[in-house]
């Protein structure tokens, strides 16, 4: 089964597809449609961003509850993608879960300190995506979306052998995580669509 899951979130959700981005039939195909270089919402519809150039975008099916997810990716998903979050709600999950399963991925709570959404994400690659490898590289503080935010940088080895390199930018509004996650192969990639992801989150705006 090729349903993988983009950038971070989705990459990390590989365990559940069979490889690790977004995915679907094959890049360019099924549910791939281009975005333009022109102000789209994402998600939900809270956040609306402009990419630099042309990606390709999907809307995930993955969650349930954060319906408001939607991954992009640029050269295909097992090799760079974006994860757009418009709107986690304290309590809710970022992945359906069944109650008992041994390990969980904690639930998002709006209280939750930057370190504590980063150890999120990472349970969330560890647990859900098979990462045998996860090394954390910076956390710091970021302006995003008119808030105080948040930058996570880190880097993990999936059961592929292939290591990736990730960044997430988000912050906390009105209770509710907004993120935007960029998880490419580390070597070529990361660095060479890492221009159009900074773009993209400069262009952030909310629209709630």
């Amino acid at each position: 089964m090729k349903r993988n899951c983009t950038a971070a979130l989705l990459i990390a959700a590989s365990a559940l597809s069979a490889c690790s981005s977004i995915g679907g039939e094959g890049y360019g195909y099924g549910s791939y449609y281009a975005v333009n270089v022109h102000r789209v919402r994402v998600g939900n519809g809270n956040m609306s961003v402009v990419t630099p150039r042309p990606w390709n975008r999907q809307r995930a099916m993955l969650f349930d509850d954060v319906p408001a997810v939607e991954d992009w990716t640029l050269n295909g998903p097992l090799l760079d993608g974006i994860t757009f979050i418009t709107g986690l709600k304290s309590g809710h999950f970022m992945v359906r879960q069944r109650r008992t399963t041994d390990q969980q991925v904690p639930k998002f709570r709006s209280d939750m300190t930057p370190p504590e959404i980063a150890a999120m994400l990472e349970s969330l690659y560890r647990v859900r995506g098979g990462s045998v490898d996860f090394r954390t590289i910076s956390i710091q503080p970021r302006q995003f979306l008119g808030t105080n935010g948040f930058q996570f940088d880190y880097e993990h080895l999936d059961t592929d052998e292939l290591w990736r390199k990730g960044r997430a930018v988000g912050g906390v509004i009105n209770g509710q995580l907004y993120l935007v996650l960029y998880d490419a192969a580390r070597s070529h990639y990361y660095e060479a669509a890492l221009p159009d992801f900074e773009a993209i989150v400069a262009s952030a705006q909310y629209n709630g």
